[in-house]
């Protein structure tokens, strides 16, 4: 982790309001007002599994539209999933939600999601059948005011000298490419990827 971000959400040594703890609340039961969000969730407290993509729209969907920290989604998604891993999954709460200092920032659309992987409804419909209704809650933040927020905030924070310069220390001691490394040939590319021959003295799993 990246020590520049500490105290960037409540939760990590800032006070925590009441609104953030309903925030979590309300993300944990998938009553968001974001339907792909809510559906995902349903489906994961049902039956623990997602696939990766919408995981990884879970965890950003906390972390930047609602400025949670990655600590108590964290813990609650490891309860959930049948497939935990300590080694991946937090590692990826921090990389998803911004705090390595190193990768991209990944800011899920909720709605772009939904178009994408879920165009005429039918997964919305089967997890949270009360969409449409009076029932269903209304969006708990107003997407476009919540990532801005968000986005000022932490490009605002990598555009320190301070941050930079951790980063790059971050870089060289744990980034699986180096930089500066000279971008390989589209010729070097398919070298690399060319099938080698079988070394014979390697013995076979099934033998």
């Amino acid at each position: 982790m990246a020590r520049t971000v500490d105290g960037l959400r409540p939760g990590d040594g800032v006070h925590q309001r009441p609104i953030h703890a309903e925030r979590l609340q309300a993300w944990c039961e998938g009553r968001t007002g974001y339907p792909l969000v809510d559906a995902c969730m349903r489906q994961l407290r049902a039956t623990g599994w997602l696939n990766f993509r919408m995981r990884a729209m879970l965890v950003s969907f906390a972390a930047y539209h609602l400025w949670l920290h990655w600590r108590l989604p964290g813990q609650f998604l490891a309860r959930q999933f049948l497939d935990f891993e300590p080694g991946i999954h937090w590692s990826q709460m921090q990389m998803q939600s911004g705090t390595t200092g190193i990768n991209t920032l990944r800011i899920y659309s909720p709605a772009k999601q939904a178009r994408e992987h879920d165009p005429d409804g039918s997964y919305v419909r089967r997890w949270v059948p009360e969409f449409g209704t009076a029932a269903y809650p209304a969006p708990i933040v107003e997407e476009r005011a919540a990532v801005t927020a968000a986005k000022q905030a932490l490009y605002g924070l990598r555009a320190s000298s301070e941050t930079q310069q951790e980063a790059q220390a971050i870089q060289q001691r744990h980034g699986s490419r180096k930089s500066g490394l000279p971008p390989s040939s589209v010729q070097q590319r398919r070298n690399a990827r060319a099938v080698k021959p079988v070394d014979e003295r390697q013995g076979s799993l099934f033998d």
